[in-house]
């Protein structure tokens, strides 16, 4: 059974950072894109980064030279380094695996929250 296990989110004062981190179990982390979106209350979910499986890294226009995307596969873990946080980063963050063949996966989210 897949999983995929986000922590690291929380309370954070603006200008600050976080480390998200997701592992995931169940599966060939190897042969997944890896992608971390976000969903704000009474907003669509968004894709915030993703990176794929050679290592190919994209950002939303919003989060660009902020937040960065990275992988380890031998720990099956993929990250979201956040700096520079602003409270329009507030979101629930979530974890996506995607393979075009073996399909989509979700974690449950974590919650970031930046205010003073």
């Amino acid at each position: 059974q897949v999983q995929l296990v986000e922590s690291g989110g929380g309370l954070v004062q603006p200008g600050g950072s976080l480390r998200l981190t997701c592992e995931a179990s169940g599966m060939n982390f190897g042969l997944y894109a890896m992608n971390w979106y976000r969903q704000a209350p009474g907003r669509q979910r968004e894709l915030v980064a993703t990176i794929t499986i050679g290592g190919t890294t994209n950002y939303a226009d919003s989060v660009k030279g902020r937040f960065t995307i990275s992988r380890d596969n031998a720990k099956n873990t993929v990250y979201l380094q956040m700096n520079l946080l602003k409270p329009e980063d507030t979101a629930v963050y979530y974890c996506n695996a995607h393979s075009g063949l073996l399909g989509s996966f979700w974690g449950q989210g974590t919650q970031v929250t930046v205010s003073p």
